[in-house]
Order: structure tokens, then C-alpha cells, then sequence
């Protein structure tokens, strides 16, 4: 997806890596409609002024490019990805692509091109909001609390590295030390340091020194966190077993239940709230409808990732920044973070309503945009006096001309 904005362009672009059989025609009207929901999103706060889908798809062989529902053989969708974003693209979002090529495409141009995948740092960014504002709720700092994933591939590896940047940047320790307070189990159990060589390098840095475990509820009752997030795909991941032990040690256990559809779920929020006698402080990754839990209702927050995106993008676009640094995604946490009040507490979510998402978005817009020119990444000058308005001023607006 395209978009010219005052002269900047946006692209997004999406990999499918599976085979494409015969539904090769059916496939594309699908992606069109996921990127079109993608593009009502963006709408919300930035003027779309041309709009191409693109994606970049694998199969027998050989790449597919699907451009407006036209298909052009490439030799391979990284021919494609380098000949434009040297060549072409000021500005691109990655979104769906396999592990290795997204873990791969942020580590070859995020040093030099403007690039956000929102899978990883978009994900990471909302989670990261929900966990900060999750501590109005239990209580203590980041760095107090322990974080153990079920899911290591691009969202879980993500919002870890996030949760670490941010407890670096509150503890001022180093990385490194921070990592230590988050622990990620995969297919084959707890990424250990006796794990180290058979690892694919985006896991490394959370192979810690520790006894391997092969089940998740082993893990639980080896480490004893205080917050359990899924992100495995892996629907009802989260037995029974597993939230009891966590309520077995925590007065108020985090539980972010965030794959999705909501098949893929690791739990529903009424097992998060059943299983821990409505203690738990939940978020999901799927809709799920108001829980009534012993004489109250709950309104399970969603921790989406539209909360983060259309507000960060444009924060970009009207400060004219040059990169994404990571600086800029803890800023729209803390923003997203804040604008969760203690009637949103009362009712069980974690999230402000989207409902009020366009003042959400240009106060992630603003903050965003601050950052950058607090780092030196900005290139409209001179900064507008007050982001705040200014992003308002620039969001698209459905406002239409009568003719009666």
C-alpha cells in the first residue's frame, strides 16, 4: 500500500510464504481485504491521497507480485524489496512476513532507510502500554516484575526486547542485565543457554542460564512470574493448570492472551477470570465479550495494535523523521499508557476506549514526533509549536460538500 503524502511515500508491504496451490486466485481478494481494513486504520489519522496494495508472495518456486490484482513474476521478493527501497520508497512498513525475513529486513535497512514492521515493533509497543498501565493496577515498576512468553518467533522476541528497552531506560541498566528479567519458551521448551547453538539468531539474546524445561507450566513453576503473555498461536495454550499456578503465587497475575483469531487464543478472558477467582488483570489479542465474574461485569481490554500505528505514523510523517528509533516506540507506550484512567481499571481493561482513538493517536502522534526532534531525526523545520494541534490539523477528516 502506497500513499503519496506531501511528497513522502508510504509503503506497505506484505509476504504470504506457503504454498499457493490453486488457491492462488482466491488469495488476493483475501490479502485485499486485510489491506483494505489496514488502510481504513491509517485513514483514521492520515490523508491517503493514492493507495496501491502490494504483496510479495512464495510459492513452487518462484515470487508473485500482486499489484492492484495484476500478478508479475520476480525472480524474488527480495529483488523487489531492494530495488525499491534504494530506489523508490522513502518510507516502508513490513507487516506478515516470515520470522527470518522480517527479523532480517529490520536488521539490513533500519540503520539507513525509514522502516517500522509493525508486527514486531507495533505489537511490542501496544503490549509494552498495556504492561505500564497494568502497574496502576498491581503495583511495583517494571524492573520488579518477571515476564515469562509462551511464543518466541516476531511479536513475543518484540515486545521482550521492548520490555527490556524500557526497563534500561527506567533502571538505567544495561540491556543485557534487563534481558534477564524475561524468559521466552518455544516449541521445544525454555530458551536456555545450553539451547544456544541450535537457536535462530533473533532468539539468542534470551537464552539465559537455567535448567531447560520442556513444558510451559514447568517454566511457570521454575521462574514464578508475575506476567504470563501469550504469543503462540497456539489456542488454549494457557490450560486450566497453568493460570491456577500462576494465581497460585500472585495476588493479581498479568495474563495477556494476545494470538489471534480468537480460535488461537491461548484462553478466554472468562477462563483468565474464572480460573483465578477474578484476580487476573487481562488483555487479549482477540475480541472477547464482558465477562460477569462473581456479581461484576469486566470488559476485557484488547491489546490492538490500531492503538499504535496510525498515531505513530504520522507522528513520523509530520516531524520528517529520517528513522525509527526505539526511543520513539517506548514514547507512544508511555503516551498510549497514560490515557488509561482508573474508570477503564474499574471495568477490567487496561486500554482506554477505542472509541476516543483520534485524540489517542494525535497525542501518540505528538509524542512521537517530539522524540524525534529531541533526537535529532526530525527534518520539518522549524517544529511546530504545539505537535499536539498541529497532528490534529493534519488528520484526514470525512467531512463532504452538500449539494442540496
Amino acid at each position: 500500500m502506497v500513499s503519496a503524502f506531501w511528497g513522502l511515500e508510504i509503503w506497505v508491504v506484505r509476504e504470504w510464504e506457503f504454498l499457493l496451490a490453486n488457491f492462488l486466485c482466491t488469495l488476493p481478494l483475501e490479502e485485499f481485504a486485510r489491506q483494505l481494513a489496514c488502510l481504513l486504520q491509517l485513514m483514521l489519522v492520515l490523508t491517503m491521497s493514492n493507495c496501491l496494495t502490494t504483496s510479495s508472495t512464495s510459492g513452487f518456486g518462484k515470487d508473485v507480485l500482486l499489484e492492484r490484482s495484476i500478478m508479475s513474476s520476480w525472480k524474488s521478493s527480495w529483488m523487489l524489496l531492494n530495488k525499491y527501497m534504494v530506489k523508490k520508497f522513502s518510507s516502508s512498513q513490513f507487516e506478515d512476513f516470515a520470522n527470518h525475513n522480517a527479523f532480517d529486513l529490520l536488521a539490513k535497512y533500519s540503520k539507513s532507510h525509514l522502516v517500522f514492521n509493525d508486527d514486531i515493533q507495533g505489537t511490542a509497543s501496544v503490549v509494552l502500554a498495556g504492561l505500564l498501565s497494568s502497574l496502576k493496577v498491581v503495583g511495583g515498576t517494571l524492573a520488579e516484575h518477571t515476564y515469562l512468553f509462551l511464543g518466541a518467533g516476531e511479536a513475543g522476541t518484540g515486545i521482550a526486547e521492548l520490555i527490556a528497552l524500557e526497563i534500561s531506560k527506567q533502571t538505567n541498566a544495561p540491556i543485557e542485565e534487563c534481558r534477564k528479567k524475561v524468559f521466552l519458551v518455544d516449541s521445544k521448551g525454555l530458551i536456555v543457554s545450553s539451547r544456544k547453538n541450535s537457536l535462530q539468531p533473533f532468539k539468542t539474546s534470551w537464552a539465559h542460564e537455567r535448567e531447560p524445561v520442556t513444558t510451559l507450566l514447568d517454566a511457570i513453576k521454575s521462574i514464578r512470574p508475575t506476567v504470563l503473555i501469550g504469543t503462540s498461536g497456539v489456542g488454549r495454550a494457557f490450560t486450566k493448570e497453568v493460570i491456577e499456578a500462576m494465581a497460585s503465587f500472585n495476588e493479581r497475575p498479568v495474563i495477556f492472551s494476545l494470538s489471534n483469531p480468537t480460535s488461537h487464543s491461548e484462553c478466554t478472558a472468562e477462563e483468565a477470570y474464572k480460573w483465578t477467582q477474578g484476580r487476573a488483570v487481562f488483555a487479549s489479542g482477540s475480541p472477547f465479550d464482558p465477562v460477569e465474574y462473581d456479581g461484576k461485569i469486566r470488559v476485557p481490554g484488547q491489546a490492538n495494535n490500531a492503538y499504535i500505528f496510525p498515531g505513530f505514523g504520522l507522528g513520523v510523517v509530520i516531524s520528517g523523521a529520517i528513522r525509527v528509533h526505539e526511543d520513539m516506540l517506548l514514547a507512544a507506550s508511555e503516551t498510549l499508557a497514560a490515557q488509561a484512567t482508573q474508570e477503564n481499571f474499574d471495568k477490567g481493561s487496561i486500554f482506554p476506549p477505542f472509541t476516543n482513538i483520534r485524540k489517542i493517536s494525535a497525542l501518540i502522534a505528538a509524542s512521537v514526533a517530539a522524540k524525534a526532534y529531541e533526537l535529532g531525526l526530525a527534518t520539518r523545520l522549524p517544529r511546530p509549536r504545539d505537535l499536539e494541534k498541529y497532528a490534529e490539523s493534519c488528520m484526514y477528516t470525512p467531512v463532504y460538500r452538500s449539494y442540496r
